[in-house]
């Protein structure tokens, strides 16, 4: 038997005065009259449920902060960047714009001081993708400092410092620190979040230098069997131990869903040859995420995290995977038209399966297993991310101009090219450059460490 992880004891007693108020089971049709108003209702209650385990807003507490799990900071204000812009309510802005600001780090590139330590690539990237989405959803930059564009370009410039070319021809390494466990990996996700971030920056700027990264990020992933180009099928990691030859095989929905989005932006930003190839790429992707992760027999319309749902034995992080997913499907759906028609039944039969299961602990707590249209008995703040995520973008339908902008399309976020310069974490995989200084110092230790050992083996031979 499953038992559900444990509830915090102050939401418990939040949920027992406000019963009265959030005791009612979350409906929604997408074939009445009032679609549009049952969405954003049930949007708002999800999003009220999910903000009760954000703690940045209050005295004494660190914004935009969870301290034991800091990439998960980037998933709730994703959230609320997909809850405001389709629902349009700007209730929970200040507390997004206040804590992505505050998490930013000195150089503005998302390497605070206070995580940077035990930080990996993909937990900095997704902060570098919810400021680029910040600046594709027009909102407002915070003045006097950074601009969610210069956010994002800063996290591209000390990621792909880190492009690790000393070993398997390059890639990144999932963690940052040589100290971190699966510092010897280099997974999907990290490499498929820089190809998207850097496609998502050639659109916004028109500036080719990052299609080049995106390409090269691309290319990497296939010639390491990350990425089948003729299946479609996306490993969720590999070992330089054995030079990137063998294959984590995991399947994880965010993986195919970082690298569609990114294809869906190259697409959108190419033309001619290149356009079509990108169009093939997103189709192949998205056909074979709808074949693993919306199974059959739920319908094929209601998604699934296939590795782990099936024996519950899902953690805080694989349950924020697809919220994730089916928040880029939208993005998808807009960049690239000719999907609209397969994605928009998924988002909105995935949604309304998602809030059935939102009857939990008498305050709306949501599951995690959609299928099953009903409330599961787990309760946690990542359950409410990926269900206000489904939710909202399932808007898209009634949404007018959901399309992420660019700086030609109404987009006004500054531009700061060089964000990030001044971060040290990009050289740690290069080796150090030999000086004649350096050559000098080795030739002197080396002969004062002969010496000595001639010194020792004397004494120790005549005594």
């Amino acid at each position: 038997m499953h038992l559900p992880r444990a509830w915090p004891i102050w939401n418990g007693l939040l949920a027992m005065l406000l019963a009265g108020k959030a005791a009612q089971a979350i409906n929604v049709d997408i074939n009445s009259e009032r679609v549009t108003e049952s969405i954003k209702d049930a949007a708002s209650t999800v999003t009220w449920g999910m903000m009760t385990y954000y703690h940045g807003n209050e005295s004494g507490q660190i914004p935009g902060a969870f301290p034991d799990k800091w990439w998960e900071g980037a998933a709730l204000f994703l959230a609320l960047l997909n809850y405001w812009h389709f629902t349009g309510d700007a209730t929970y802005n200040n507390e997004l714009s206040v804590g992505m600001e505050w998490q930013s780090g000195d150089d503005g590139d998302y390497m605070p001081s206070n995580f940077s330590s035990y930080l990996g690539n993909d937990d900095q990237m997704f902060w570098g993708v919810a400021a680029m989405t910040a600046a594709e959803f027009k909102l407002p930059d915070v003045p006097d400092k950074f601009s969610w564009l210069s956010l994002a370009q800063g996290v591209f410039n000390t990621q792909v410092k880190r492009w690790d070319t000393t070993t398997c021809d390059g890639g990144l390494r999932w963690q940052i620190w040589p100290m971190q466990a699966g510092y010897t990996m280099k997974n999907t996700i990290s490499n498929a979040g820089l190809f998207q971030l850097a496609a998502r920056l050639a659109r916004w700027t028109n500036d080719d230098k990052y299609a080049q990264w995106a390409q090269k990020v691309w290319d990497w992933c296939m010639s390491k069997g990350l990425l089948n180009n003729e299946t479609w099928f996306v490993a969720d990691s590999t070992s330089i131990g054995d030079g990137c030859s063998s294959l984590g095989r995991d399947q994880w929905s965010y993986n195919y869903a970082a690298l569609f989005t990114g294809a869906a932006y190259m697409y959108a930003y190419t033309n001619g040859s290149a356009k079509a190839q990108w169009l093939t790429a997103v189709q192949g992707l998205l056909n074979h995420t709808f074949e693993t992760f919306f199974p059959p027999q739920y319908g094929g319309n209601v998604m699934e995290e296939v590795a782990c749902e099936p024996n519950e034995s899902c953690n805080r992080n694989e349950i924020l995977f697809k919220g994730l997913t089916t928040s880029w499907m939208a993005l998808v759906a807009t960049l690239v038209p000719s999907t609209y028609d397969m994605i928009v039944p998924k988002l909105q039969t995935s949604a309304q399966a998602a809030a059935k299961t939102c009857t939990g602990n008498n305050n709306n707590s949501c599951g995690v297993r959609w299928y099953t249209w009903e409330w599961d008995g787990w309760t946690g703040m990542e359950d409410q991310i990926s269900v206000s995520n489904v939710l909202s973008v399932s808007l898209l339908n009634y949404t007018k101009d959901s399309a992420p902008v660019t700086s030609t399309t109404g987009g006004n976020s500054t531009s700061n090219p060089n964000a990030g310069s001044h971060d040290p974490s990009g050289s740690i995989h290069k080796p150090m450059k030999i000086t004649a200084g350096d050559r000098a110092g080795a030739g002197i230790l080396t002969a004062v460490f002969i010496s000595s050992w001639i010194a020792l083996m004397i004494w120790v031979l005549m005594g």
